[in-house]
């Protein structure tokens, strides 16, 4: 019988997602509304103010989006930090031999001396 693994946890939840759609549709109102400005080459009132902001806006949210944990309840476990005193009074549980050694880069071979001389 083999243990039970836990099921994976995404990223994102239910509440990401709601802000994500949100933002993607407070953008598209962005850019619809600089869009729908009637005056020439769109420097009116919805061009160059209503519709950069809506956009800032919405860039936001989905900013918030990424950022805001999904779970608000739920506590993060964090390790504590060792300390170089508490590591060094616990025993050893393994001797040393038995450790397994770090890995190491390989190392390119020294170039050789040239073998001849260049002219003066």
């Amino acid at each position: 019988m083999q243990p039970t693994t836990p099921a994976p946890r995404f990223a994102f939840g239910p509440r990401n997602f709601r802000l994500m759609w949100l933002g993607l549709a407070v953008l598209a109102v962005g850019f619809i509304t600089m869009m729908l400005d009637g005056a020439d080459y769109g420097e009116g009132f919805l061009g160059l103010t209503l519709g950069p902001i809506l956009l800032f806006v919405g860039f936001g949210i989905e900013f918030a989006a990424i950022m805001v944990r999904s779970n608000p309840g739920e506590e993060v476990p964090v390790a504590p930090a060792p300390t170089p005193l508490a590591e060094a009074a616990q025993p050893l549980t393994q001797p040393v031999a038995s450790m397994p050694a770090p890995p190491t880069a390989p190392v390119a071979p020294r170039p050789a001396k040239p073998a001849y001389k260049r002219p003066s």
